[in-house]
């Protein structure tokens, strides 16, 4: 499988997961607080994470959870200098995090070549601004919507939901005039999820995968897999290594992780271990 960042960033995803590194210009961030809002503390970030490997960068200027209003104007001037930044300063393609079209059609401008949407395309002018700009995007699940608290989410066939969605929302970008292989899928673990939900989801990857389409982890350190291990939201890095592992073994292929090293090292290992398998059974 191939998956296009863009029209000019082509991987082959047969085996190798790709990673997204994480670039929050927020001051309320779940992992990072802000500890990176400042330009000159973004940018030192962005080169440390281009340095350990990051095959793309994902820059997001609202976070995704309940917080202070952030207006247009000011989603602006957090993310459309930044991305102007990363452009010049690196050959890599640079995501921009939002649903906001608006943010999103500057953002691209400037230079981004994914549109990354954890509202599900809810804005009817989002698949058309990325058609137009032959950007690629990432369709997430989220229940009711970003920003909405949904702590006690109900559902009937939760997974069997999740993926209907999914199935949907990427057929609407293909009708968009978005190339398949530019739609990424995420299940957007625990977002309008349960912990548990949020593991069912994980462990049942494969599911996704099968919708034919590059498949999207977003798991990083996220809070069902601090409830499994019993890890505050800085003790949950081994267990995004793993939750990591389990993705690519069931066929995702593109982790958005705030650990690049560590997630590089997980992609290429078990993509080698999973192409040497292909190679032993066509060759058994």
């Amino acid at each position: 499988m191939i998956l296009e960042l863009g029209a000019a960033h082509r991987f082959d995803i047969t085996y190798r997961a790709v990673v997204m590194g994480i670039l929050n210009r927020t001051p309320d961030s779940f992992y990072d607080r802000g500890s990176y809002f400042d330009f000159d503390s973004f940018l030192r970030k962005a080169d440390g994470l281009v340095a350990d490997g990051a095959d793309f960068l994902d820059v997001g200027g609202v976070k995704a959870g309940p917080g202070p209003e952030v207006s247009t104007e000011e989603e602006l001037e957090r993310v459309v200098p930044a991305i102007e930044a990363l452009v010049e300063r690196f050959d890599l393609p640079i995501s921009v995090d939002t649903w906001n079209p608006v943010v999103l059609d500057a953002a691209l401008g400037a230079g981004a070549v994914v549109g990354n949407d954890i509202s599900g395309f809810a804005h009817p002018e989002y698949l058309p601004v990325c058609a137009r700009h032959g950007a690629s995007v990432v369709a997430t699940h989220i229940r009711l919507g970003p920003r909405i608290p949904d702590p006690e989410p109900v559902y009937g066939d939760m997974a069997t939901e999740v993926r209907a969605f999914l199935r949907s929302r990427a057929e609407d970008a293909l009708a968009a005039g978005i190339p398949r292989c530019r739609i990424m899928v995420d299940d957007g673990l625990d977002l309008g999820k349960t912990e548990a939900q949020s593991l069912e989801l994980l462990r049942t990857s494969d599911q996704l995968v099968a919708l034919g389409f590059p498949a999207f982890l977003s798991a990083s350190n996220k809070r069902f897999l601090g409830d499994l291990v019993g890890g505050e939201v800085g003790d949950r890095h081994h267990a995004t290594l793993a939750a990591h592992a389990l993705g690519i073994t069931l066929g995702c292929r593109v982790l958005r992780s705030h650990d690049v090293r560590g997630s590089r090292r997980v992609a290429v290992a078990i993509g080698a271990l999973l192409e040497a398998r292909a190679d032993a059974e066509a060759n058994a």
